[in-house]
């Protein structure tokens, strides 16, 4: 497992606001994560004040294995590699999450212990919660735990998809579909900062494994370099090596968080059992 620690993390503050607070009447979509941009207003102000907006550090662990989960992270940008650890050490990636979904939801099915390590793969920020915070504005708000659903959603089609796809596809489309799915939550550059230790791990295989897998892909020239720490991709002939996981992954991943979630986060009942009585900001919401 990589060097890191949740410690790594920083505190961003936001100009000419309380260090680590997010004002209620900020718009939404500002914030970065489409999930919570979704929320309407009322709802979405349940979460503002207790939501800090933290940097996401490369390497940083979020979250270990078996380690009670003390906080929710809403990322905004970067990658966080979520990796099952077998007993005897060796990892596989099971899902990459970006702005698309959360890490450390589980909390909303109790306090439970994390399955899986969380690792930032790609720095960016993310908004931090408690789980306590977290909880309580769930109990008060129906969209929110409408998007603990599509999150859950999201989450099961990747646990799926890569459980299928370790199964039946080779190292080599299985690589390509990793490296797309992080370049797909970066900043649209073509350098991943990505090592041989960390392609190990994403994969399950061992480091002379990868070194033969990265050397076919430069072969083909879907990597154009793999200076160290670092992959230069062709992103084009990236998605020729790749299985047809990663389309079909992401078209339906895509579908939950940006068809679905603002449809069935604006029709969730208010408290009393009536729907909102404003719908207009699910149409700000793409």
């Amino acid at each position: 497992m990589a060097s890191g620690s949740a410690a790594r993390l920083v505190k961003m503050r936001l100009p000419g606001v309380r260090p680590g607070i997010i004002p209620v009447m900020e718009h939404a979509t500002r914030i970065g994560n489409r999930l919570l941009a979704a929320l309407p207003p009322a709802d979405f102000a349940l979460l503002a004040p207790h939501l800090r907006k933290v940097e996401l550090r490369h390497d940083a662990v979020l979250i270990r294995s078996g380690d009670r989960i003390e906080h929710l992270f809403f990322p905004c940008s970067g990658a966080i590699a979520l990796i099952m650890e077998l007993p005897n050490g060796q990892t596989a990636a099971t899902a990459v999450i970006g702005n698309d979904g959360a890490v450390g939801l589980m909390t909303a099915l109790g306090p439970i212990r994390s399955p899986m390590t969380a690792v930032v793969r790609v720095a960016g920020t993310a908004l931090q919660i408690s789980p306590a915070r977290f909880h309580a504005a769930l109990e008060r708000s129906a969209a929110i735990a409408t998007v603990v659903q599509i999150l859950t959603r999201a989450l099961m089609t990747q646990f799926q998809h890569v459980a299928a796809c370790n199964a039946l596809h080779s190292v080599e489309a299985r690589l390509a579909r990793w490296l797309l799915h992080i370049h797909d939550r970066t900043d649209g550059g073509d350098i991943l900062p990505l090592t041989q230790e960390t392609l190990s791990e994403l994969l399950g295989v061992r480091r002379t494994t990868v070194t033969h897998v990265v050397s076919a892909l430069r072969s083909s020239r879907a990597i154009k370099s793999s200076r160290r720490g670092q992959l230069e991709i062709d992103r084009q002939r990236l998605e020729v090596v790749a299985c047809e996981c990663y389309k079909v992954m992401s078209r339906r991943i895509d579908r939950i968080v940006a068809q679905d979630a603002p449809r069935l986060i604006h029709a969730a009942p208010e408290p009393n059992g009536c729907p909102p009585p404003d719908l207009r900001f699910a149409r700000t919401v793409s």
